[in-house]
């Protein structure tokens, strides 16, 4: 078999390592790393290994511009589809905002090493309306250091990737077999886990409609707004009189907020996962009325209610009573 591989490699091997990688970055569950560790180990000589490079490096950032062009266009939009057919169910909008707020924008030099980023990453980047040159410079950046860290495991541990060949030639069929069940594994556990998540996310929510015929009945409310700064950058306005209490500082506030009064909490993520978690945090600390807005703040200015725009925002340290 390690003869088959290497003759496959010298024939076709740009042509299945560049397509594995392009594959990886568009999104699809084939995980690339090991074919390029592998390709490393197989190349014959530096010319084999800068072609590998070269083209390894070309098929990453293909997908990028083109994920970088979709987010210029279409912002937040992108970000939610992405995360709403992702098989990382942690590769939620606001995570991976999170990152660009704690890193800046050199996250996206380690952005591949971070499972749910690599992708997420170019599309917001074009959503916050990045430079191209700048964009295009630490997105190359990124792919040389990915591409480059794998073909030198592959020719560090050559010795090693050719024994684990030799005894995969014994086995035959048997080893091919049992790679295609470990990556059908793979697959499973991520939809699995994806499932798992969303289920976590399953609670009472309350609509646009009977939000609006709550603060008209003058129920008086408690409406929180949990999306991150980045989130609210892109997408500027918020319900009228909303508090901000990002999912990220959630713990510190929590003193601040009523428990006789109802909370309503909205995001702009898919499935409203930033509310959703959020609330699960209130009601673990004794909070009994809280609910997620179904569809978020998209579904509220879709149904016509009022909105304001972001400025000097409360927060729920200036809560009246």
């Amino acid at each position: 078999m390690m003869h088959h591989v290497a003759l496959l490699i010298a024939q076709y091997g740009l042509l299945i390592v560049a397509a594995n990688v392009l594959l990886d970055q568009i999104g699809f569950p084939v995980p690339a790393m090991p074919t390029l560790i592998v390709a490393g180990a197989l190349a014959e000589g530096w010319e084999s290994l800068g072609l590998l490079f070269t083209s390894s490096v070309l098929a990453c950032l293909v997908p990028d511009a083109g994920w970088f062009l979709l987010g210029r266009r279409y912002g937040i939009g992108v970000l939610k589809t992405l995360c709403r057919i992702s098989l990382e169910p942690d590769s939620c909008v606001s995570q991976t905002q999170g990152r660009f707020e704690r890193w800046g924008i050199g996250s996206l030099l380690i952005a591949k090493f971070v499972p749910g980023l690599a992708i997420i990453a170019p599309p917001l980047a074009g959503a916050l309306r990045i430079g191209w040159v700048r964009f295009l410079a630490l997105s190359t950046g990124a792919a040389m250091l990915w591409v480059g860290v794998g073909l030198a495991a592959g020719r560090l541990f050559e010795p090693q990737i050719e024994a684990v060949l030799v005894e995969m030639d014994r086995f035959g069929t048997v080893a091919a077999a049992l790679i295609g069940a470990a990556l059908a594994l793979y697959i499973g556990y991520k939809w699995w886990e994806r499932a798992r998540f969303l289920k976590v996310l399953r609670m009472a929510r309350i609509s646009p409609t009977e939000l609006y015929e709550l603060m008209q009945a003058g129920a008086e409310p408690i409406v929180v707004d949990v999306r991150s700064p980045t989130a609210r950058s892109l997408e500027p306005r918020r319900i009228p009189g909303a508090l901000h209490v990002p999912l990220s500082e959630v713990d510190r506030h929590l003193s601040h907020l009523p428990r006789d009064r109802e909370i309503i909490l909205y995001c702009t993520c898919p499935n409203e996962a930033s509310a959703a978690r959020v609330a699960r945090i209130l009601a673990n600390h004794g909070f009994k009325s809280v609910r997620p807005l179904h569809g978020g703040l998209d579904a509220w200015i879709a149904a016509g209610y009022a909105v304001e725009a972001v400025l000097e925002t409360p927060t729920s340290s200036e809560i009246r009573p």
